[in-house]
C-alpha cells in the first residue's frame, strides 16, 4: 500500500457569505491518480487551489510529507499546477516556455537542455523546440503546459479541468496520454473534472463532491457499482432511482411491487432509495419478468440499444444489446445482486424529532 503523501485536515473556505468547503478531510497517497469530481460550484477547484497554495483555508491544515504547508507559497511547494487555460508565453518558443521555471532557479544550460528533450519526448512533441505556441493545436499546447510542469520534478501534479477545451476525440487521446505519463513519472496526479466518464477512465481513486462536502470516496468500480447515496448514483453514470420501501431483509418494494435483493440490515418497512443501472435491467417476454411495461423510445448507440420502458407510471431507462421495437410489450427482470439499496438522507425535521426523543 503506497504511503500517505498529502493529508488535508478539516479545511474550510468561504468567499464572503458563500461557504465553498466545509470541514473537509482527505488524504492522498504516493503515485495515486486521484480525481475530484462534482458539478460546478461543488468546491473541487477551490480544494485544488488550496493544495497548490493559491488559496489559504479559513481553518484546517494541508500536510505534505508530514509538514504543514498551509501557508507556504506555491513556488515553495513540490507541487505544480496545470490549468485549463494553458498560460503559455506566446512570444516564447516551446523550448523557452518549458525552460522558464528552470532558468529562474538558475539551472545550468546543459541541465535545462537535457530536461527539455526529456519532457518533449514524454509528451510526444520531439522536434517542437523552436515552434511557437500559436502554431500548435489545443492538445499540443496542453502537452507543452504539462511538459513545463514536469521538468520542475514535482512530487504532485495538479490538473484543473485541463482537457475541457478539447474536442471529444482529442480529449480521449489525452486521457490515455496522462495515464501513461503518470505511470512513467511515478508521481501523484490530482485531477479536477465534472466529467464522470473522464473520472471513471483515468482514476485510481475518485472523490465525489457536492456543495462543499465529500459524498463518497472509492475506486471507479466502487463509485459506479456501489453508490452510497442517490446523488452519487445520479451523478455517476445513468440510473433508475426509486423512492422505495425495505419490506424486510432481501426484499424491497419498488413502484408497489416486491423485488428480491441481497441487502440486509435496513430494518422492516423502512423508506430507502433503490438504484438500478440501465444495463442491469433485463427485458423478457411479458408475464415472465417481475413487472410488465411497453417500450416507448429506442435509440441505437453503437454498442447497445438505449430504450425507455413505461411500467407502473415510471419511465425505465434500459441499455441492452437486444433490440425491442417501440410499442413492444416486455417483462422487466432485475437480478437481486443488481439492486443497490441506500438509506434515505435524514431531513432536518426528522433530525429535530430524534434529538427531542
Amino acid at each position: 500500500m503506497p504511503k500517505k503523501l498529502i493529508d488535508i485536515q478539516g479545511v474550510s473556505k468561504s468567499f464572503g457569505d458563500n461557504l465553498v468547503i466545509d470541514d473537509l478531510t482527505l488524504y492522498i497517497r504516493e503515485n495515486e491518480f486521484l480525481t475530484l469530481l462534482g458539478p460546478s460550484g461543488c468546491g473541487k477547484t477551490t480544494l485544488l487551489r488550496m493544495l497548490g497554495g493559491f488559496e489559504t483555508p479559513d481553518q484546517g491544515k494541508v500536510i505534505f510529507e508530514g509538514k504543514n504547508i498551509t501557508d507556504i507559497a506555491p513556488n515553495k511547494r513540490q507541487i505544480n499546477t496545470v490549468f485549463q487555460k494553458y498560460a503559455l508565453f506566446t512570444h516564447m518558443t516551446i523550448a523557452e516556455n518549458i525552460a522558464f521555471g528552470m532558468k529562474i532557479k538558475k539551472h545550468t544550460k546543459s541541465y535545462i537542455e537535457e530536461k527539455i528533450r526529456y519532457a518533449l519526448k514524454l509528451v510526444n512533441l520531439e522536434g517542437f523546440e523552436e515552434r511557437m505556441p500559436d502554431s500548435l493545436s489545443g492538445g499540443q499546447q496542453q502537452r507543452v503546459a504539462i511538459a513545463r510542469a514536469i521538468v520542475n520534478e514535482p512530487k504532485v501534479l495538479l490538473l484543473d479541468e485541463p482537457l475541457g477545451a478539447l474536442d471529444l476525440k482529442l480529449r480521449q487521446d489525452m486521457q490515455y496520454e496522462l495515464i501513461r505519463m503518470k505511470n512513467e513519472l511515478g508521481i501523484t496526479f490530482v485531477y479536477v473534472t465534472h466529467d464522470q466518464e473522464e473520472a471513471l477512465t483515468m482514476s485510481d481513486t475518485i472523490v465525489v463532491m457536492n456543495q462543499g462536502y465529500i459524498q463518497q470516496i472509492g475506486t471507479p468500480e466502487d463509485i459506479y457499482n456501489e453508490p452510497q447515496n442517490a446523488f452519487v448514483a445520479d451523478f455517476i453514470g445513468e440510473s433508475n432511482i426509486f423512492s422505495a420501501l425495505m419490506v424486510e431483509d432481501k426484499l424491497v418494494k419498488i413502484l408497489g411491487v416486491d423485488f428480491p435483493c441481497v441487502d440486509v440490515g435496513f430494518g422492516k418497512n423502512k423508506p430507502v432509495d433503490a438504484v438500478i443501472r440501465p444495463e442491469d435491467v433485463e427485458l423478457e417476454k411479458p408475464g415472465s419478468g417481475i413487472i410488465d411495461g411497453i417500450v416507448t423510445h429506442l435509440i441505437f448507440k453503437g454498442v447497445h440499444y438505449e430504450m425507455e420502458v413505461e411500467a407502473h407510471n415510471y419511465t425505465w431507462l434500459v441499455h441492452s444489446t437486444e433490440m425491442f421495437p417501440v410499442g413492444t410489450m416486455v417483462g422487466i427482470h432485475v437480478d437481486p445482486f443488481n439492486i443497490q439499496i441506500m438509506k434515505k438522507p435524514v431531513s432536518e425535521d426528522e433530525e429535530a424529532i430524534e434529538v427531542e426523543e
